[in-house]
């Protein structure tokens, strides 16, 4: 076709443009992204995805654009065992859906996590030297540094610190700072990279890796890479140096051989006090005394402290205040110096000086004996260990054993309690002489449970009585429930006098004895009196008499089948869920109702049954006959069931026969309750005192080292120890906790560290008591 002038040809890119077989121009698509970057040509960034990428940050006060790759690096995943998967479906069946549905087991044995959610706190320790040369001095030619090498899982850094050394001359601390390190042969340090016994280089400085901690051992061993042995640092002269001036002492020592040499050559001259000074120093007698101050207006027994410093014969003393002696606090009784021997003398310039013989020695002191100090009389009762060493390696002597002088307590006088008036009850009367504010007096509930409605009844008549009174006769009622006496005169024909309430209810003083009544006053024979009138016991009724010798015997006996249907009801009522009851009844919240839970459950709902009877309801809740009742037997005797394969289905009756062996084991399973209790107990006491208290195992493994020079203690070591930081444990308390903690372990040989040790692992073990 041809193109007539004037007309616009339409423009066709190079791109769209192919010349076909007949010369002619077609239009076929052909895409950009394989042709060539040809000189000249710029084509648009193709992209397929369109929205707006977020890539900008801030960055120490500069805007930088983050590319992977360029500024930060793809996120750290790790493989972690997934755990098992628990789904309690009870006594029904599963559904059909999770049946089907539900993820097989080897679909489910791993899963990836982020590295810094599941190797957080993960850290591999290295130890390590590297020797730098010194050239400042002609001791040493160089210095070996021992360092500290630092990996952390969680995002592959690392730092190094020195260990600081006493009089190194080095800043020492953090080498170098936690980052990233850079391998040597490109990239970034792994942790694989770390191996004991090779050279580790970082920054122009190569590190001697000689050992690792146990953690990183299990670490490598799981992975299937373990670690060489370990090596030993090497020493340097510096070291070596340190070694010996903490070896050396700082005096040679004071021979015969020394100081004949010394002689033959012109010197030899020995300071005898310097000498003294030089090999008793720190040494120091210490003796425990008394003095009894007759000065003041009350006798008084003061405690002192008696101290002989041996290395310059000088003498102290410092008086020991008891809590809350009422005296200031002065404890220097004599001020550290040589005592003169003998009364109190004051010397003038013109005295003489005294000879060394005149002054008190610690020598001439000893265990029970009365010595006059400065004019004061003391009595010295003990002395410490070092003391009775000293006098038996050193004199020869044997000092006596403690002495005892401890006061007896003073009895302090207790008033007399006023005679009762009458008004009002005894309870209320002897609350207003007890108590400065008077309080309201407290019931005792058990004895009303245990009492009630329990009657003894005895009859009385005058003890001198009128002509008109020898043939009245009273009957005397003893209520054992809040031990209320009321007196009844029963009805007589022909009497002439008007019978009835002789006395009302009420707590009474028996005049005869001075104190109130008790149920042994009454008995036939004895004489009481009450409001000026005098009484001679002369019978009781069938009942008291059998209440009298049994005084456990019960007012009546209880239909155990019927007290079962009424106990299980009362519990279902309880709660609208049977498990808020159950826990109501375990007192202890261990899982279980013991012998002795029980026996309070039925308390709280009146029932006082005898032990037996107990026993036989226990019994019939707990089917499988263990001795205490678990959680599914307790549903299943209160609770009816939901489906039935019958009509009208009943419980299981009730066995009303008492059964000897399962009472022992019920009393042996709640024996053994109470002992895991107090297990429990004295393991979580201890554990909060050695877990939540920063510093204090360092403190008591001090206290340990003052002990022994090993690792093994005993167990009165450990409650001394315990003891002297503030902390008291019985014995037997000790006992349970070390034989829990490390079970068939001796008593006399433990290993104080290894048992601290797992003591603080256990700590998140012992669960608290909901």
């Amino acid at each position: 076709s041809s193109i007539s002038p004037g007309s616009t040809a339409p423009r066709r890119g190079p791109c769209a443009m192919s010349l076909g077989s007949t010369g002619m121009m077609d239009t076929a698509p052909v895409g950009l992204r394989v042709l060539p970057s040809l000189p000249g040509y710029n084509y648009p960034e193709f992209k397929d995805r369109h929205h707006k990428p977020q890539t900008w940050g801030i960055v120490n006060g500069q805007r930088i654009e983050h590319k992977e790759g360029l500024t930060h690096d793809k996120a750290k995943f790790v493989k972690v065992a997934k755990p098992k998967e628990t789904w309690r479906s009870g006594t029904m069946p599963d559904s059909m859906t999770r049946h089907v549905f539900k993820a097989s087991d080897d679909q489910r044995e791993h899963s990836e996590l982020p590295a810094w959610d599941a190797l957080d706190r993960h850290v591999l320790r290295f130890y390590g030297y590297f020797k730098e040369t010194v050239v400042e001095t002609n001791l040493e030619n160089y210095r070996v540094r021992k360092v500290s090498i630092y990996f952390y899982l969680e995002d592959d850094t690392a730092h190094i610190i020195e260990p600081r050394t006493d009089n190194s001359g080095l800043p020492q601390g953090t080498l170098i700072r936690r980052h990233r390190f850079p391998a040597p042969n490109g990239g970034y340090l792994k942790a694989e990279d770390l191996r004991v016994g090779e050279d580790f280089n970082v920054y122009s400085r190569t590190i001697r890796i000689t050992d690792c901690d146990d953690f990183t051992r299990d670490y490598f061993n799981r992975v299937g890479q373990p670690q060489g042995e370990p090596e030993e640092v090497e020493v340097d002269v510096f070291a070596e140096t340190q070694a010996a001036i903490k070896k050396r002492d700082a005096k040679q020592p004071r021979t015969y051989e020394k100081i004949y040499r010394e002689v033959m050559l012109g010197g030899g001259h020995i300071n005898a006090d310097m000498q003294q000074f030089l090999e008793k120093d720190g040494k120091v007698l210490r003796f425990y005394a008394v003095m009894d101050d007759l000065q003041t207006p009350q006798f008084e027994r003061r405690p002192f402290l008696i101290l002989f410093f041996l290395a310059d014969d000088q003498v102290e003393i410092r008086e020991q205040y008891p809590l809350n002696c009422g005296r200031d606090n002065f404890p220097i009784f004599f001020r550290k110096k040589k005592m003169p021997a003998g009364p109190v003398a004051v010397d003038g310039p013109q005295s003489r000086s005294r000879d060394k013989s005149e002054y008190v020695h610690g020598h001439d002191l000893a265990v029970g004996q009365h010595v006059s100090l400065m004019g004061y009389p003391f009595y010295i009762y003990d002395a410490d260990d070092f003391t009775r060493d000293y006098f038996r390696q050193e004199l020869g002597k044997e000092l006596e054993p403690k002495k005892d002088v401890q006061l007896a307590e003073r009895v302090v006088p207790r008033a007399a309690t006023p005679p009762y008036t009458g008004y009002g009850s005894w309870e209320d009367s002897m609350s207003s002489v007890i108590h400065l504010i008077p309080k309201v007096p407290r019931k005792d509930f058990v004895k009303l449970c245990q009492h009630d409605g329990k009657v003894l009844r005895f009859t009385a008549k005058f003890a001198n009585p009128k002509p008109e009174d020898v043939d009245r006769l009273f009957v005397m009622n003893f209520h054992l429930f809040d031990d209320t006496l009321s007196i009844h005169e029963p009805p007589q024909r022909n009497l002439g006098i008007v019978t009835g309430k002789f006395l009302e209810k009420g707590i009474h003083l028996n005049q005869t004895t001075g104190e109130l009544f008790a149920p042994e006053d009454f008995l036939p024979g004895k004489t009481v009196k009450v409001f000026n009138h005098e009484f001679i016991m002369m019978d009781m009724d069938h009942y008291t008499e059998k209440m009298m010798a049994d005084p456990d015997l019960k007012a009546c006996r209880f239909d155990l089948k019927a007290v079962l249907e009424k106990l299980r009801e009362s519990m279902r009522q309880q709660f609208p869920l049977v498990r808020d009851t159950f826990r109501r009844f375990d007192f202890d919240r261990d899982g279980v109702i013991t012998w002795e839970e029980f026996r309070r459950a039925l308390s709280k709902f009146a029932f006082s049954l005898p032990e037996e009877e107990v026993i036989i309801l226990m019994r019939h809740f707990d089917k499988r006959g263990d001795g205490q009742v678990s959680y599914n037997e307790f549903c299943d005797a209160v609770l009816d069931e939901d489906y039935t394969g019958e009509m009208l289905k009943t419980k299981d009756p009730l066995k009303a026969e008492f059964d000897p062996q399962y009472a022992d084991r019920a009393v042996q399973k709640s024996a053994q309750r109470l002992e895991t209790n107090a297990i429990r107990d004295a393991v979580r006491r201890l554990q909060d005192v050695v877990y939540k208290r920063i510093g204090f195992v360092q403190r008591l493994f001090r206290e340990f080292g003052h002990l022994t020079h090993t690792q093994v203690v005993t167990v009165d070591q450990i409650q001394y120890c315990l003891k002297q930081l503030g902390h008291m444990f019985d014995l037997e308390e000790l006992e349970r906790i070390i034989l829990f903690i490390k079970p068939g372990a001796n008593l006399e040989n433990i290993n104080y560290v290894e048992f601290f040790k797992d003591l603080n692992t256990s700590f998140h073990d012992i669960n608290a008591i909901r």
